[in-house]
């Protein structure tokens, strides 16, 4: 049984490029055990990715018929990846929170400039520059602290259960100004911000989107000791939002947790999200022969099937991930 799983998840009920039912067969014809539905959340204002409040009803009763016709083939779970955009606009929202959700993803996409405006800085390296430079006045290190203020914010008010791309600006942000994740308040500031979300027991996703374009992961890869450290759960996603790439460089994400010394993924089993892990299985002795990621790759696609194996344990989770 292979390790195969993802609960970050874009449809066409927001930015994704297909239907919710083609994610489910094609996750099914990759032999994916359990599999989830993670739609952007509405916003205050409207947006070309985000869904709408009048498609709310329509996107659960999809996602329960679905998972009623395929009840035998794999294990389906359905949430939002919901922004935190201020005190008004977040996941701990009670209008969130009462919906019928399986799990909830936590993110920051955007922020508001000096002058109030709402800025989308989840872009291009390139826009993004343009960006920084348009609506604070060149001061990335302004918009990084904003940034990583507004992440613990989102982590105190509570409300989510994942952490979604936790760091993601550092790639944007280290193009704008590289060496930037070496300065010490820059360290500092992405420490404390994971000891937050360790404190209050949130599940952190190596997101694996921009890995085989970027050649990195969010979080960081520098970073994922500390997380082990810390004693963060994580778990893989792809942050899929075509069906062909709900598997992306999942693999990749998995030796590196390996080696930095994790032997467990989260995942979503028996109606339960961390009550359940798989555990990390393959041999480490394999694949410390390879001289890059890109071999570690060509590896599995060729031997996934006989390199890992996969057993269940029964993972005691204390206290909440929401709250």
């Amino acid at each position: 049984m292979t390790n195969l799983t993802n609960y970050h998840s874009h449809c066409l009920y927001c930015d994704g490029r297909a239907n919710m039912e083609d994610f489910i067969r094609f996750a099914i014809s990759e032999g994916f055990s359990s599999y989830g539905i993670s739609s952007h959340a509405p916003l205050p204002f409207s947006t070309a990715w985000t869904m709408e409040w009048d498609r709310m009803d329509d996107y659960l009763s999809e996602f329960s018929r679905l998972k009623a016709k395929y009840a035998d083939e794999i294990e389906l779970a359905v949430g939002l990846e919901i922004d935190y955009l201020n005190e008004e606009s977040n996941p701990s929202l009670s209008r969130f929170q009462e919906l019928p959700l399986d799990y909830c993803i936590g993110s920051v996409h955007m922020l508001y400039s000096p002058e109030g405006k709402v800025v989308d800085i989840d872009t291009p390296a390139d826009h993004f520059r343009e960006l920084v430079d348009a609506h604070f006045g060149g001061d990335l290190d302004f918009v990084v602290r904003l940034y990583y203020k507004n992440l613990l914010r989102m982590v105190e008010l509570g409300g989510f259960d994942i952490v979604g791309h936790a760091d993601k600006m550092h790639y944007n942000a280290s193009c704008y100004r590289p060496g930037l994740l070496d300065e010490a308040w820059y360290d500092t500031l992405v420490r404390d911000y994971f000891a937050a979300i360790a404190e209050r027991g949130y599940i952190v996703e190596i997101n694996t989107k921009s890995y085989h374009e970027l050649g990195t992961f969010y979080p960081n890869e520098r970073y994922f000791p500390f997380l082990k450290e810390l004693g963060i759960r994580v778990q893989v996603n792809s942050d899929a939002h075509y069906p062909e790439r709900i598997n992306n460089a999942r693999f990749e994400g998995l030796a590196a947790l390996k080696k930095a010394g994790f032997t467990s993924v989260v995942e979503w089993h028996g109606g339960e999200m961390g009550r359940y892990s798989h555990r990390i299985s393959y041999s480490i002795s394999r694949i410390s022969c390879f001289s890059s990621f890109n071999e570690i790759n060509v590896f599995f696609s060729s031997y996934i099937r006989e390199s890992i194996s996969v057993n269940f344990f029964r993972y005691i989770v204390l206290g909440s991930a929401s709250s």
